[in-house]
């Protein structure tokens, strides 16, 4: 093989992978080449595998040949070579990567904390994806957590958004908040959030019910229900649905059970993507799609950019500190452990207390 390659995805069907070996070219002035050191992989980098083409995910790192596609990751990467005055070699940096060994970036607006990818075709993209953090000028950064900020973070801070918005609508006026694959990192990341906020609705979880306990455990939720078990629900209180399962057979159920009193229903994950259903003629709130980068950059507009960093590393600061005991953190080395995690997480056989670092060396 080849000193640079890349893990790709056929775009017509997820299930098949491959490895492209690439070659090194000059960089041109102002570049920087990285080696990618670890990085994260979970059911999130999945719902970026299903929705690449409508949500526009392939076109962060688009393959060579448009019939395959990169899923972007988050981790951490360092400077090898450089051709940029402010940025040299060994600099650690964290942010949004392909899964695979090297990648070339164009950094632009560069200041001594952050800068961004500024090549013409990443302009079009949202602004959350192309801000990369230069590790050692980051006061939140600690190396000690490496793992639990790539695994977490990005997750973390679209459930911080989903709680921020849940609350800001005095939470669409119901009594009970019902979230779907309640076992997943986003989930409960945001049952944590909201589990601490005063005043809140019930919060009720549902999983499979292979994974109860775990989701019992984490003492988060005021109640943990089956998904063959759904009507246990009280159809009669006002409720707000978020889905993070994107089941649609278990979506249409809920809003058939609870009918009118569905009062909020909030589209987020793709964690059961092989379930769909069309939602034509459902009884309750109309389904909206959550799309994390348009709530952060109106709460930047909102708190400013400093003012929103503040906030969500004072939430993550104490989430993180529970998730390091419910977490069982995995290491895979190389191409073939990249195949077999991606095959694992695309076919939903991940243990919720389990979780994966992918190291391409």
């Amino acid at each position: 093989m080849s000193a640079e390659w890349q893990f790709e995805i056929s775009r017509s069907d997820l299930a098949v992978t491959r490895i492209a070996e690439t070659a090194a070219a000059p960089l041109l002035p102002g570049q920087i080449r990285l080696r990618i050191e670890r990085f994260a992989f979970t059911a999130n980098n999945i719902t970026y595998a299903s929705m690449g083409e409508s949500m526009g995910y392939w076109q962060f790192y688009p393959a060579a040949d448009a019939a395959w596609g990169r899923v972007p990751v988050w981790g951490f990467a360092s400077i090898v070579e450089s051709t940029c005055a402010e940025l040299g070699e060994g600099e650690r940096i964290y942010g949004y990567w392909p899964m695979g060994s090297h990648v070339v970036l164009t950094p632009g607006r560069i200041s001594a904390s952050s800068f961004v990818e500024s090549t013409a075709g990443r302009a079009k993209l949202a602004a959350a994806y192309n801000l990369y953090t230069r590790c050692a000028a980051d006061p939140a950064y600690d190396a000690a957590l490496e793992d639990l900020q790539a695994l977490l973070k990005p997750l973390y801070v679209t459930s911080f958004l989903i709680d921020d918005l849940l609350a800001a609508e005095d939470f669409f006026a119901a009594s009970q908040i019902v979230i779907s694959s309640a076992s997943s990192k986003t989930a409960f990341a945001l049952a944590h959030a909201l589990h601490g906020r005063a005043n809140r609705p019930r919060l009720i979880g549902l999983t499979a019910a292979g994974n109860h306990g775990f989701v019992a455990g984490l003492g988060l939720y005021d109640a943990v229900v089956p998904y063959d078990a759904l009507d246990r629900i009280d159809a009669a209180q006002p409720t707000a649905f978020v889905d993070m399962a994107g089941n649609g057979p278990v979506r249409n159920a809920l809003h058939r059970h609870c009918g009118d009193n569905l009062k909020f229903s909030l589209m987020v994950g793709l964690a059961h993507r092989d379930k769909r259903a069309s939602m034509e003629g459902l009884p309750g709130a109309k389904p909206v799609l959550f799309f994390a980068p348009e709530r952060l950059k109106q709460r930047g507009q909102d708190w400013g950019r400093a003012g929103l960093e503040q906030r969500i590393d004072a939430a993550w600061r104490p989430f993180v500190a529970a998730a390091r005991s419910w977490l069982h953190i995995h290491e895979g080395h190389g191409p073939q452990a990249f195949a077999a995690c991606y095959a694992r997480m695309l076919a939903g056989n991940t243990p919720p207390d389990e979780a994966w670092m992918l190291l391409p060396s």
